[in-house]
């Protein structure tokens, strides 16, 4: 008998030479506290990565600096030998530091020992996609981004990299970006109550560039979560099905990376993403962040 694939809202996008899930799965929180150490239930962990994967999801957001190493083992420890069609992203630009900081490594040394110790605990040849972090934890900052850019530029010239992105950037790093070598994803923070990148995001899905957001709840004050709790009410379901639900519907282009350390919550964030909103519903959680 032939096993079928669960289909995942918002169907699928080219990034690249490949075509992923838009509904993907981010693994930061399968680190312990504060993104350091080892998670509290390693089983529950390497759960929710399977459940992932069995639930046909082919993109996942990991990055060597989580844990440091430990969401990319946990990866390679439930899911390797990687299925084709699996896209992991991994991003470079930080380290940990003992107080569990995240100090900048943008230096060409720097990336080039990120990437040898993504591919290392990954346990591949050659990264998927790796995205070009920049900015601090404040959100994007000015700056030039063409040296690091050039440097992850060469190694995948060295086919130790398949795709480039960027993540945490201003338009001007993105374009900055673009001049050294062609990007396919942007990774920042954009949600109901952010929308900064309004006009970005419509630029990339014209040129083909998939937008990855992060933090889909964060950073609403106290009016806007009530707001999405009175659209998530009208719906009979919860603010954060609302809020990704919002994001499938926003632009095609919009992947989205929900974190969980467990199997239920997955599958809840799954059939959450898939709620359809209603036309008024869609208008005021417009109203949220404008």
């Amino acid at each position: 008998m032939m096993s079928t694939t669960p289909s995942l809202p918002g169907g699928t996008w080219p990034l690249g030479d490949r075509t992923i899930t838009r509904f993907g799965y981010g693994a930061m929180q399968l680190a312990g506290p504060w993104v350091m150490g080892p998670p509290a239930d390693r089983d529950g962990a390497l759960a929710v990565l399977r459940e992932a994967v069995d639930q046909g999801i082919t993109h996942i957001d990991t990055s060597d600096a989580y844990g440091p190493r430990v969401t990319n083992e946990l990866i390679r420890e439930a899911l390797h030998p990687y299925p084709e069609s699996l896209v992991i992203a991994t991003k470079v630009g930080a380290n940990r530091d003992a107080q569990g900081g995240w100090p900048t490594a943008r230096r060409p040394e720097d990336l080039r020992e990120q990437v040898h110790q993504n591919l290392r605990s990954l346990g591949v040849e050659t990264l998927d996609l790796v995205n070009m972090r920049m900015g601090d934890a404040e959100g994007p900052q000015p700056g030039s981004i063409t040296e690091a850019f050039e440097t992850l530029a060469a190694l995948q010239q060295e086919g130790l990299i398949r795709h480039l992105g960027v993540s945490n950037v201003t338009a001007a790093q993105i374009a900055e970006a673009r001049a050294v070598a062609p990007v396919v994803c942007v990774q920042n923070m954009y949600n109901l109550a952010h929308r900064h990148d309004d006009g970005l995001i419509e630029q990339l899905a014209a040129d083909g560039i998939a937008y990855v957001p992060f933090f889909p709840l964060g950073g609403f004050s106290p009016v806007q979560s009530e707001a999405l709790s009175a659209v998530a009410a009208r719906a009979g379901s919860t603010p954060m099905s609302v809020a990704l639900a919002w994001l499938v519907q926003r632009s095609p282009n919009i992947l989205l990376i929900p974190g969980t350390s467990k199997v239920a919550h997955l599958r809840e964030n799954i059939v959450g993403a898939g709620l359809s909103l209603p036309a008024e519903d869609v208008a005021a959680l417009d109203g949220i962040g404008r």
